[in-house]
């Protein structure tokens, strides 16, 4: 019996990239390409090192699995995925896309994953890019180095090797990305809490400039790193390997063995808290660093002097950003009077930063105040200065706020940290969005998660996600609830207190 060949629309769909010709999967109508290598594998001679453009091939490609994921931490409870045997090709890129076609002019949008910059891949199935893909634009994901593979100040290295990653993949989306039918004019990067700083990092940096038209910043967050600070952490981190935060010796030690290193730094980062500040009270060993080169000064400074003036920005957060976080360290319904004190002792803006947040909230309790101060410390009032200063140096700027509680866990979470990623990309029960959403979506879900899709893929056409943009008189944000609403920012007491505070690259305190 002879097999009947595949229709046209059925057919394995193939593009030629600079490198060499691709063959994909179809997928729901989409015509679906993983694990596309953007730079050659940054180990061996390129450990530690800029990222290299990948090589040609000869031949047609097979692009239907995804690259193995960079070496990661054990964090959040979570096991770092084995690197055994996955491979060494981190640097990829997957494509989604309704017309791959030169010519189709389509939007673009380049996802950049989050994860404290010590964890993610773009492999994880709530990053699927099918829905989103679905209405109407090519949809780009990700992966970049992490811990102390992409961001540990080590000498003889290039400082921030995750984001000079994520600058090479949007070159290579710049280059290719017709092929695949996207418009290389078009292209928003986003990204989500590491995600959404690399993105604002992206704004700030001279080596991403014309690279895309638009962003969108994710509940970004407020951490970026001195050089001091960040060299001090990378001593600690070779220190546990009976090494020196040099190139030559961390070379010697296998990428995935590394990431152990930062794993027994964070597990005892308290006792570096009168050194290291914040930071180690969270705790974040790894985040961009302002070195004056990759990363000229801070993304609220670069973009408050006008740098990526001519850049569309969607920015905003959640309502409850803390709350995940409580309930991973275990204290979420037993904050105590200690702890909150602790919390605005250590986070609160000036002086008087403590005394100010109990004089704003003064019917909060431990708890709330707790939650409150460490919110607006880590992405509230970061994301909501970043849209301050793209604003008033005269880009266009639209801000929201996801209010809509997760039903997850008895609606215990509220609308917490990274309940947003599930919405955008439309994946609500696959992967850890079942936590939050529950094992079968609701309508409302469903339907809220439609109008923030629609929401961010107009945005990416044409700069306008439908609601006025953002400026510092009338304040108007997006609320996403049940009911949204557009409304003068919300959050105005925390607002008020954090007014002054600049967001700089965090210090070294002194020996």
């Amino acid at each position: 019996m002879t097999a009947t060949a595949p229709r046209p629309s059925e057919a394995a769909p193939e593009v030629r990239t600079a490198a060499g010709a691709l063959r994909g999967s179809r997928e729901a109508g989409l015509a679906v390409f993983r694990g596309i290598p953007y730079a050659e594998p940054p180990v061996g001679a390129l450990r530690f090192a800029e990222p290299r453009p990948v090589r040609g091939w000869a031949g047609v490609r097979a692009a239907v699995s995804y690259g193995p994921p960079p070496p990661q931490a054990g964090v959040f409870g979570m096991e770092a995925p084995s690197q055994e045997a996955a491979g060494d090709d981190w640097l990829t890129v997957n494509v989604w896309s309704p017309e791959p076609v030169p010519g189709a002019g389509l939007p673009v949008m380049v996802w950049i994953p989050g994860g404290a910059y010590v964890i993610g891949t773009s492999s994880l199935p709530e990053f699927d890019g099918g829905r989103l893909a679905a209405g109407g634009v090519v949809l780009v994901t990700l992966n970049y180095r992490l811990g102390l593979e992409g961001f540990a100040q080590i000498e003889g290295a290039p400082a921030n090797r995750g984001l000079l990653d994520q600058v090479a993949g949007l070159r290579w989306v710049r280059e290719n990305i017709r092929a695949f039918g996207g418009d290389p004019d078009r292209v928003t990067v986003f990204g989500q809490s590491a995600g959404g700083g690399s993105v604002a990092a992206l704004l700030a940096m001279p080596r991403a400039a014309g690279l895309f038209r638009r962003a969108v910043a994710q509940s970004l967050p407020g951490t970026f790193f001195s050089p001091e600070l960040a060299a001090d952490i990378a001593t600690a981190c070779a220190t546990e390997l009976g090494l020196r935060p040099t190139v030559a010796d961390l070379s010697t030690v296998a990428p995935p063995r590394l990431p152990a290193a930062g794993d027994a730094v964070s597990a005892k980062i308290e006792q570096w808290r009168e050194r290291w500040g914040p930071i180690a009270y969270r705790p974040i060993p790894f985040a961009p660093v302002v070195d004056g080169d990759v990363l000229p000064t801070t993304p609220w400074q670069a973009l408050a002097d006008g740098a990526a003036r001519d850049v569309d920005l969607l920015v905003g957060h959640v309502r409850d950003e803390h709350r995940l976080f409580s309930l991973i360290d275990g204290v979420l319904g037993q904050v105590t009077q200690e702890q909150a004190d602790a919390a605005l002792r250590t986070l609160a803006p000036g002086p008087d930063g403590a005394q100010r947040y109990r004089e704003g909230f003064p019917s909060a309790g431990p708890e709330e105040l707790y939650e409150l101060v460490n919110a607006d410390w880590l992405f509230r009032m970061a994301s909501l200065r970043l849209a301050q200063a793209h604003t008033t140096a005269g880009g266009r700027t639209h801000v929201y706020e996801l209010t809509w509680p997760a039903p997850g866990l008895g609606g215990a979470l509220g609308a917490c940290h990274g309940l947003d990623v599930p919405l955008v990309f439309g994946n609500l029960s696959s992967g850890q969005p079942a936590l939050l959403i529950g094992e079968a979506p609701s309508p409302e879900a469903e339907e809220l998660s439609a109008r923030i899709r629609a929401a961010w893929t107009a945005f990416a056409a044409d700069g306008d996600p439908g609601w006025p943009a953002y400026d510092v008189r009338q304040r108007l944000v997006q609320l996403f609830d049940a009911r949204p609403a557009v409304t003068a920012y919300p959050e105005e007491t925390s607002r008020l207190l954090w007014q002054n505070h600049t967001f700089p690259a965090l210090p070294l305190a002194e020996r």
